[in-house]
């Protein structure tokens, strides 16, 4: 079993014993090395010795994790594995422990918060892996619950001091604790709390992770955004600490360049962005309407073609917007047959005899298109649309 000592220490450089090698991986009696554990991406390093003939060597941890059945603790190395019994130098990235630290107890004030909001917002599973950490919430939080949450912990964080406590405590001694969720370990169970000055504590929970000493240096906590993943299940997505800060200050920088661009305050870019949306929207609907009325017309004046009681026109656009307007809306008993430059093509039928699916279905396969739809209407895409043309008017000329 490997001691923990990232557990009773926060020094990053420590002294061990190799208990166990094999390839690329090494067990240590101790170490201050956070294994990958409850949502805790490990800790990376490296590890020094003196080999047998007096050579300085190292290796880069490059990751950690912790075995159940034995309690040891492997490190994955890059570079030399030391023999078992050789007594080795570790040291801790201090600044990888140290992001991790600040997402892990922001992860807990935020989960406090929410239960704060509502008792009914409760975590079903947890993610700090990377920047963006996830805390998946039972009980539907909407946004409204999301942005109080969000407002109670800056101001916790603004106005009240919190400090760490990680005391390790019997598991029939745990009734005593206000703890947010129940503890799954049995036995001695480590506590991580933050407590006011006033000794009331904020949030109490059984978490074997690293943690900064005082909750105010895991801020800003921010919430990125919010996803349903699964039935009751609302993902929060959200940034902590200097990695939140250093996101912060470039969403400003961009927006405070969208703003001299707009000639308006930071503050007024939204309203800005919204009238642009607005604008473009309308734009939209007036391009839209001009491709239907073009496309309407170039269909129109397009020369028909008989074959048997069918009347097919065969238009070429110049632009797939229009498409769907000149197949639709057609005088009784028309088949249009339409296409573009782009390899969009389609079928439109008034003629009960014609099923446009049907007819397009077989001039895909003959173009190497696909595509399909109704009897009255059907979309595809081909890239030879004279050889779906032509297969087009094969079927009609065989069926009239």
């Amino acid at each position: 079993m490997t001691r923990a000592l990232y557990h009773t220490s926060q020094d990053l450089l420590f002294t061990a014993q190799v208990t166990h090698a094999r390839e690329h991986e090494v067990a240590l009696d101790a170490t201050a090395l956070y294994p990958e554990a409850g949502g805790q991406a490990a800790d990376t390093g490296s590890l020094r010795w003196t080999d047998g003939s007096g050579e300085a060597r190292q290796a880069s941890v490059t990751h950690s994790r912790k075995e159940k059945a034995t309690g040891l603790i492997w490190h994955t190395l890059n570079g030399d594995v030391p023999p078992v019994g050789t007594t080795v130098t570790g040291e801790v990235d201090a600044e990888r422990r140290w992001l991790h630290s600040q997402r892990h107890s922001a992860e807990h004030l935020l989960a406090q918060a929410f239960v704060r909001v509502n008792p009914a917002f409760t975590v079903d599973a947890v993610n700090m892996t990377g920047s963006e950490c996830t805390l998946d919430l039972r009980g539907d939080p909407a946004e409204v619950h999301v942005r109080a949450a969000e407002a109670l912990l800056r101001d916790t964080l603004g106005r009240t001091d919190l400090t760490l406590e990680t005391p390790v405590v019997p598991d029939h001694d745990l009734h005593q604790y206000p703890l947010r969720r129940d503890a799954t370990v049995s036995g001695d169970v480590r506590l991580v709390i933050f407590r006011d000055g006033q000794g009331e504590p904020f949030d109490v929970s059984a978490c074997g992770g690293t943690h900064v000493p005082r909750a105010g240096m895991a801020a800003p906590v921010v919430v990125l955004r919010t996803e349903r993943v699964r039935g009751g299940v609302t993902r929060v997505t959200f940034m902590a600490g200097e990695e939140a800060a250093a996101h912060l200050s470039g969403v400003y920088a961009d927006t405070r360049k969208l703003a001299v661009g707009f000639s308006v305050p930071v503050e007024q870019v939204p309203q800005r962005v919204q009238a642009l949306t607005d604008s473009h929207a309308a734009l939209q609907a007036q391009l839209d309407a001009l491709h239907a009325a073009h496309a309407r017309t170039l269909r129109d004046a397009a020369p028909t073609e008989t074959y048997g009681t069918v009347t097919l026109r065969p238009v070429t656009l110049p632009d797939p917007a229009g498409l769907l307007p000149a197949l639709t809306d057609l005088k009784p008993g028309e088949v249009v047959v339409a296409v573009t430059d782009a390899g969009r093509v389609g079928i439109g039928s008034a003629n009960p005899d014609v099923n446009a699916g049907g007819v397009l279905r077989a001039a895909l396969t003959a173009s190497g298109g696909k595509g399909g739809g109704r009897p009255d209407l059907a979309q595809g895409s081909t890239p030879d649309t004279a050889a779906f043309t032509r297969a087009v008017r094969e079927t009609l000329l065989a069926t009239a």
